[in-house]
């Protein structure tokens, strides 16, 4: 067992973890964070994207020992003080999700994205999601939500 320490959505955690331990069992079973979806355990599909050090990363691709001394952001800790964080909000307003299951990672990734390019593109948004899949839709809600909670729809303008 390894001894780690590390802030999940502002809260201070500290456990004894084997080794092996992916960051996204650790976060759901552990901690109770089931808004981090286990969607293909190979990295392929993007459902586990959290923001590790604010970077958004797979979380089936990283040990918890790895996220050790880390802060890690989940879709429970987008929202701050009963209100949904801008871009959960685009999702919902946007309709960006049919199913749910990859939108925790959508959103994850999307809020990545658009703290290191307030106004992408149309062809930025769609680069910068590639890597999380969604099977439902053909990702055009979602596209319209990433622009909306940038500010560049027309429903942001109205």
């Amino acid at each position: 067992m390894t001894r780690i320490s590390l802030t999940v959505d502002g809260a201070k955690v500290s456990d004894d973890v084997e080794p092996r331990l992916l960051l996204v069992q650790y976060l759901r079973e552990r901690l109770g964070k089931t808004g981090t979806v286990i969607g293909c355990d190979t990295s392929n599909c993007g459902a586990c994207t959290v923001h590790l050090d604010g970077t958004s990363v797979k979380s089936c691709n990283v040990l918890a020992v790895q996220a050790d001394g880390a802060e890690v952001t989940t879709i429970e800790g987008l929202a701050q003080n009963g209100e949904l964080h801008p871009v959960q909000e685009a999702f919902r307003e946007c309709h960006g999700l049919q199913c749910g299951f990859c939108t925790p990672g959508m959103i994850m990734q999307s809020v990545d994205l658009l703290n290191n390019n307030p106004k992408p593109t149309e062809e930025e948004i769609r680069l910068g999601l590639e890597g999380n899949l969604c099977r439902c839709t053909g990702y055009h809600n979602i596209v319209r939500a990433v622009q909306h909670a940038s500010g560049q729809s027309e429903e942001a303008h109205a």
